[in-house]
This record gives structure tokens, C-alpha cells and sequence, in this order.
């Protein structure tokens, strides 16, 4: 799968002033709205903000909220002074939205939530912009997947789409998934499209790595720091200096180091154990979890501030079960592997692989792959060289009755689908949060079928 580039060739749309005093997200909006054809400006502060506003004329400005000295919502009141009918967009953090729903009477067009949401950016800039007929994401990268990654479904290839977009900035990205989803996979793919891919990709299991000894991993120590500290060590920060640095399970982290790792995010800088020497902190920060943090931030157990500082973009990548056209093309490249491509699957074994839930998602699949490998010692893969917990649950399926053996080809799949979600976007108000909860979706996931259908042309939007 590659994200083609548009034919779109027509002249940047406007001149767009971005505010944000966290370099990664400037980046983010900078990169993406030039993607889009948009002529963007960068300011660094509310104080910076303004001197350009006196200078130069602005189609819009987008502005986060929370900014050290002028906040945004200050930013926002001044620069109407100086521009009266100038469009603003507030970027906002969910405990700031009472704060950004009152800026809108001040003038401001519309508010967006983080973590960033790439079409709701590019649907709301248009419509302040005055397009009456807001235009779909346009793929300005031509970038190609590795051969050994699989992304049939319409639900991976979004993820990657949107990969494509982000990978581009210096922004700090929070992958999340359930346990063995490929999030990791997803980071490589971040790594290799960015322009970092010649510097390192280090990557930090954080839930495999014992407390103790995390913060030296991560920050390096000083000879003598601790017992059995016998020769300084550089810690995994500065080994990805102009790369990037992957944290897989972030949520596994104790308080006291998300909170050094707050600082890293927030300054750039960090100390060796032992030291009080600073290092500027030059990688690029990728992050991943199992968990829901937002969960996790109301019981305490992880920082709100440290959140909204790692996700600047959230890409969800789903389960298993939600992308069922990757299972077969997933087997069939994990067998291929481990025999030479000569071992073929059974009828029973294809519908069984398609019926199985997967809770263990990829992880699981290639791990029941290797087993039917070894049993089938490369030949013909039957039901017998399945783990048994899939013919359990294969036995414990009912059978499609005759009559709806008949009903579902693709297409005729792919229309249910779409009325189901049609009609869920019109009895929830077209609110994607609650029309995913309805579906019993995520709602990254139904963000992802939303653009599928429409680039099939399917009307899906809001009278």
C-alpha cells in the first residue's frame, strides 16, 4: 500500500499563522497543512504571534491554549485588535474546553480537542477559510510499505495514510492498540518515512525493563551513581540522538519517572544518574501503550501533563478482529516464512482462521502459524496443527445456516456496513464519539471507515 500523491495541483489556499510553544506539535500543523497546499507561518509564543500579526496579514491563525506568558486565549483577544475579522482555531486539552467554548465568543471560529484529529483540522481550516465544499485529505508523499508488511484492509491502510502524513514532523506520536497489534511495526514505519530514517531507531520495552534499573536505561549513569555502577553509561536517549526513540508501554512507567520524562518532553533535556550535567535530549519521541490513558490519567496512575505532551497525534491501530481481510494474507505470509512457501492451508483451516476472534491479534497468529509449521513439518496444514484453543472455539461456533451461505459477497458486506454506520451517524447527531460507542467501535476506527467511504464516494456527511 502507498499513499499516492494528489492531482490537485492548484495554488495554496491561504496563509495560516500556527501558535505553539511545544515544538513538536508546531511541526505537526506546520507539515501537515503545507502538505494540504496551505502557505504556513510559525510562532513559537503568543508574544511572537503577535509581532507577526502586526507585520503580516493572515487567512487564519491557529492557536493552542496553554502557552507560558500570553496564553492563547489572550493571543486571541489581542490579535483581534489588530485583525478584527481574523479566523482563529484554538488547539485545546479536554480539561481546557469550558476555557475554549468561552474564547468562542471572543471571536474564535472553532475549537479542536487534543490529541489532533487530521480531518477534523483540515475540515474545520477549510470551513474558516470559506470553502463551501471542504475537500478530503490529500496524500502529498509517495510513501511505500515494506514488502513484509500487510495492510489489506481499508482500516490499515488508513493507519498508514495517516502515518504518511505525521511521519514528515518532528511531532511525538502515541500508537496505541491491544497487546499484539503490530504497534511496534507502526513505529518502524514511522522511523523509515521520517527524515531520521538514517539515524537510529532505539526501542524501550518499559514493562520488561525492572524499575530500578529503567531510568538508567533510559538516561544513562555516572561511574560510582550506584552499587555496582562500575563505568559511566550512555542511556538510550543519547544512543537515538538524531533518530528516534520508541517507548513501548508507556503506562508501565512509575510517577517518579514520568516525571523526568515530562522534563524531556517539555525542555529537551535530561541528567545522567549520578550527574548534574544537562544533555540536550535530540530524539524524537515515539510512544506506546496497551492501556486507555485517559482511564488511566482519572485514576491517577499516569500525568496529565506527560499525556498531552506524548500525544500529539494518537494513531489507534485496531484489533484483529476488526480488520478480518488481513487474517488470510497474515497466514499466508507468516507460513511462507517458515516453510519457503511450500506449506498450503485446508479448506477447514481457512474457515477457521477467518472465525477465530484472535485475542492475541497478530502476535497470536504468527505464533499459531509456527506451531502448524512445525507439526505439518511444511506440507498440507490441517485443523490438527491448529493450537487448540482455535478448534475449540471453531466447535463451539455455529454454522452459518444454508440460506445465509448465501447472502454476503463483499460488496454485499460492505453495503451493510455502510448502512449501519449512516445510521448510526444520523441517530447519534453525527457525533463520531458516541456513533463509535454505539457501533461498538473505537472511534479511530470508525474515523478510518468514515474516510474509506469516502473515497468510495459514499455520502456520510452532515446535511
Amino acid at each position: 500500500m502507498s499513499a499516492r500523491p494528489s492531482k490537485d495541483t492548484s495554488a495554496p489556499a491561504g496563509r495560516i499563522l500556527i501558535v505553539d510553544d511545544d515544538a513538536g506539535q508546531r511541526s505537526l500543523l506546520d507539515s501537515f497543512l503545507k502538505s494540504q497546499g496551505f502557505n504556513t507561518v510559525v510562532a513559537a509564543s503568543g508574544e511572537q504571534a503577535l509581532e507577526v500579526l502586526r507585520e503580516r496579514n493572515f487567512d487564519m491563525m491557529v492557536s493552542d491554549v496553554r502557552m507560558p506568558g500570553i496564553s492563547g486565549l489572550e493571543t486571541l483577544r489581542r490579535a483581534r485588535q489588530v485583525h478584527s475579522t481574523l479566523p482563529v482555531l484554538l488547539v485545546t486539552a479536554f480539561s481546557d474546553v469550558r476555557d475554549a467554548v468561552i474564547a468562542m465568543r471572543d471571536g474564535a471560529v472553532n475549537y479542536l480537542s487534543k490529541p489532533i484529529d487530521l480531518d477534523e483540522l483540515l475540515e474545520s481550516v477549510q470551513r474558516a477559510m470559506g470553502m463551501s465544499q471542504p475537500v478530503p485529505i490529500r496524500f502529498t508523499e509517495n510513501h511505500q510499505l515494506p514488502a513484509h508488511i500487510v495492510a489489506r484492509s481499508a482500516v490499515m491502510q488508513s493507519v498508514f495514510r495517516d502515518a504518511s502524513l505525521v511521519a514528515p514532523s518532528e511531532s511525538r506520536i502515541l500508537i496505541t492498540g491491544e497487546s499484539g497489534v503490530g504497534k511496534e511495526v507502526v513505529a518502524e514505519v514511522l522511523h523509515a518515512w521520517s527524515a531520521r530514517a538514517t539515524g537510529p531507531l532505539v526501542k524501550v520495552n518499559c514493562a520488561a525493563i525492572p524499575e530500578t534499573l529503567l531510568e538508567s536505561e533510559l538516561f544513562g549513569h555516572e561511574r560510582g551513581a550506584f552499587t555496582g555502577a562500575h563505568a559511566q553509561r550512555i542511556g538510550r536517549f543519547e544512543m537515538a540522538a538524531n533518530g528516534t526513540i520508541f517507548l513501548d508501554e508507556i503506562a508501565e512507567m512509575s510517577p517518579q519517572l514520568q516525571a523526568k520524562l515530562l522534563r524531556v518532553t517539555q525542555d529537551g533535556r535530561f541528567q545522567r544518574v549520578g550527574s548534574n550535567a544537562e544533555i540536550n535530549a535530540q530524539a524524537r519521541i515515539l510512544a506506546a501503550t496497551n492501556r486507555n490513558l485517559d482511564e488511566e490519567v482519572k485514576k491517577g496512575r499516569f500525568r496529565e501533563d506527560l499525556f498531552y505532551r506524548l500525544n500529539v497525534v494518537e494513531l489507534y491501530v485496531p484489533a484483529l478482529r476488526e480488520r478480518p481481510d488481513d487474517i488470510l494474507p497474515l497466514a499466508n505470509q507468516f507460513m511462507a516464512e517458515m516453510t519457503q512457501g511450500r506449506a498450503r492451508f485446508s479448506p477447514a483451516v481457512v474457515d477457521c482462521l477467518q472465525r477465530y476472534a484472535w485475542p492475541g491479534n497478530v502476535r497470536e497468529l504468527r505464533n499459531a502459524m509456527e506451531r502448524a509449521a512445525l507439526l505439518s513439518q511444511g506440507d498440507l496444514i490441517l485443523l490438527d496443527h491448529l493450537p487448540n484453543r482455535l478448534r475449540a472455539a471453531l466447535a463451539s461456533t455455529p454454522t452459518p445456516a444454508v440460506t445465509e451461505a448465501h447472502l454476503p459477497d463483499d460488496q454485499r458486506l460492505e453495503e451493510i456496513e455502510r448502512q449501519a454506520i449512516v445510521q448510526a451517524l444520523h441517530k447519534n447527531n453525527f457525533n463520531r464519539t458516541e456513533t463509535a460507542k454505539a457501533l461498538g467501535i473505537s472511534r479511530r476506527t470508525l474515523v478510518y471507515k468514515l474516510q474509506h467511504l469516502r473515497s468510495m464516494g459514499c455520502e456520510i456527511d452532515a446535511k
